[in-house]
């Protein structure tokens, strides 16, 4: 067995561990190579089960968590997706495999420059990057079948609520604090909106306005 074979098989087995179950979640991480979105000094953990610094004082998030989240977004082939906070690109790549289109934004120009870029070599033709306030939402493409934040807000954004197709489904962390923080699942339904705990994470905070670079 090859070294690249024996890395994906290890890989998966360690989603598969940690509760990533869900079979075209599994075969869409085992064809997104995590190594193409990270660079630097840390290219060498890349298939690590841990998040990574990148530019702009973000993260990628350890893919565990980005199994588990796509798992719960519970995406279907003809599903329009919404995400907010593209950092790398990673989550986005990994939802383009899953979905109609992915929209993802992102406040700091620079990193949705340099996920474009990854997602052309990539030949991902159904992701489309933008700079804009995540807080928000992208109202001109709304309403979306699935959207996934991926930073932490104090409570569920009302625009992106808002945004949320009847039927449709997101997935957030909610919480300021570093060690209060938890995933949540929204669904929503013609009277309201349906709440789900899933589990403790910690994710950087979902900003307003858009950033510097």
């Amino acid at each position: 067995m090859s070294s690249e074979a024996e890395r994906t098989m290890q890989f998966v087995f360690a989603l598969r561990s940690r509760g990533v179950t869900d079979a075209r979640v599994l075969q869409a991480m085992e064809k997104i190579d995590r190594g193409a979105f990270v660079r630097g000094l840390f290219a060498e953990r890349a298939y690590e089960d841990m998040p990574l610094p990148i530019a702009c004082g973000q993260t990628i998030s350890q893919p565990s968590v980005v199994g588990l989240m796509t798992q719960a977004l519970d995406v279907r082939p003809r599903d329009k997706v919404l995400e907010i906070g593209t950092g790398s690109g990673y989550q986005a790549a990994i939802l383009s495999q899953l979905a109609r289109r992915v929209y993802t934004v992102d406040r700091h120009r620079r990193l949705v420059r340099a996920a474009e870029q990854v997602f052309r070599d990539l030949g991902l033709a159904n992701v489309i990057a933008m700079t804009a306030d995540g807080s928000r939402g992208l109202p001109d493409q709304a309403p979306f079948d699935r959207i996934l934040v991926t930073a932490a807000a104090e409570d569920p954004p009302g625009p992106l609520l808002a945004e949320l197709r009847v039927g449709g489904i997101m997935v957030l962390p909610v919480g300021q604090s570093d060690t209060v923080q938890r995933l949540i699942k929204v669904v929503r339904h013609e009277d309201g909106f349906d709440y789900e705990e899933l589990r403790p994470v910690r994710f950087v905070p979902l900003v307003e306005g858009l950033g510097d670079d």
